[in-house]
């Protein structure tokens, strides 16, 4: 290490190869989690339920709608997240592996989500525990990226570069799966039927991540030195000790807890939002939709993704000309208005 130079804070060339994963492993939210998986493999799910004269499939003995299945295994991931990442938290802080530990979980979700590209048929299961794996991958991987942040940007100049993280990722996704996309809505002129063009389209998610990734590997620099564990302790103990002890002392930070709070709330109401946007706006009007057409419903997807990329930067500047808080607000007042708008004035036959 003496012989190296020691890495500099605010490197525009190592901020770049940290924003660059974001670019990478978005093509996993983006084309896994937004678009393609949940309808493929409910789909694979309902054929199999048909076959077999039910209304139900069987995952480990447990009858389950098709429909319901991959929302069931995301859930499970979210759980085994919130079990693991105490743990991975407390090795982020202690070890010098940040980046070691990162590079493994995000080649784990890359392949995990490549080999999606084998879902088929009456592996329908498969898709469900592949994602699992991938998504607690990638949230692992997340960990050791956030840590990241305060060691390549000073205090004045992280919300700028947290913000180009975001519109990275924003933009990043947006391209492969404005490819995918065009590759599925014209798979079939080009001789390619669509259940093998949505495989591919899975698998190119994977590979983008993978892909793109070593551009992270080869400008991000190990920096942080080893701290010794409490004698007698393991990063178990001391990741659940750790999550612990901040729920007991988070009391004494009043504004602190305010925040989490709020946080929790806005956040899943967001999360939801997101989740469910594309359902209500491809659902019929009888059932309260809007019924818009595929290629309507594309268009807007991938309008909002590259929207969300402009967003990213300018929230940037406005959290340091304005604050980080007040410009937390600012977009919160802008959601609200836009969701009561949603509900109030965006109505099929059947809503009330």
């Amino acid at each position: 290490m003496s012989h190296q130079e020691a890495p500099q804070i605010n490197d525009k060339r190592e901020i770049f190869g940290w924003a660059m994963y974001d670019w990478a492993n978005s093509a996993f939210s983006t084309t896994i989690g937004t678009v393609f998986l949940a309808p493929y493999v409910a789909d694979l799910a309902r054929s199999a339920a048909e076959a077999a004269g039910t209304e139900t499939v069987l995952f480990l003995g447990i009858p389950i709608a098709p429909d319901s299945f991959l929302p069931y295994m995301i859930s499970l991931s979210v759980l085994l997240q919130v079990l693991f990442l105490p743990i991975l938290g407390a090795i982020a802080d202690y070890s010098h592996l940040r980046k070691e530990m990162m590079r493994t979980f995000a080649t784990i979700g890359a392949v995990a989500t490549i080999l999606l590209f084998f879902v088929t048929g009456s592996l329908w299961w498969l898709g469900g525990v592949l994602y699992v794996l991938a998504n607690l991958a990638f949230g692992a991987a997340i960990v050791f990226y956030n840590a990241y942040l305060p060691d390549i940007a000073s205090e004045d100049e992280r919300d700028r570069v947290s913000s180009y993280g975001w519109a990275m990722g924003y933009l990043g996704g947006g391209i492969l799966l404005a490819l995918n996309l065009a590759f599925f809505t014209f798979s079939e002129s080009l001789g390619v039927p669509k259940a093998l063009a949505i495989r591919i389209n899975l698998a190119s998610a994977g590979v983008w991540w993978l892909g793109f990734s070593f551009f992270t590997w080869k400008r991000l620099r190990s920096r942080t030195a080893p701290r010794a564990l409490p004698q007698e302790e393991s990063y178990v103990k001391v990741g659940f000790r750790q999550l612990g002890k901040t729920l007991k002392e988070i009391k004494n930070f009043p504004e602190t807890l305010r925040f989490l709070i709020a946080y929790f709330l806005y956040n899943d109401g967001i999360q939801t939002v997101i989740a469910v946007s594309s359902t209500f706006a491809a659902a019929p009007l009888i059932q309260g939709g809007l019924a818009l057409e595929t290629s309507t419903l594309i268009s807007v997807i991938l309008m909002i993704q590259f929207m969300a990329f402009g967003g990213a930067l300018l929230w940037g500047k406005l959290a340091n000309w304005m604050g980080a808080k007040q410009s937390i607000i600012l977009s919160l007042v802008i959601w609200s208005g836009v969701v009561t708008f949603a509900y109030a004035g965006l109505r099929g036959e059947n809503a009330t």
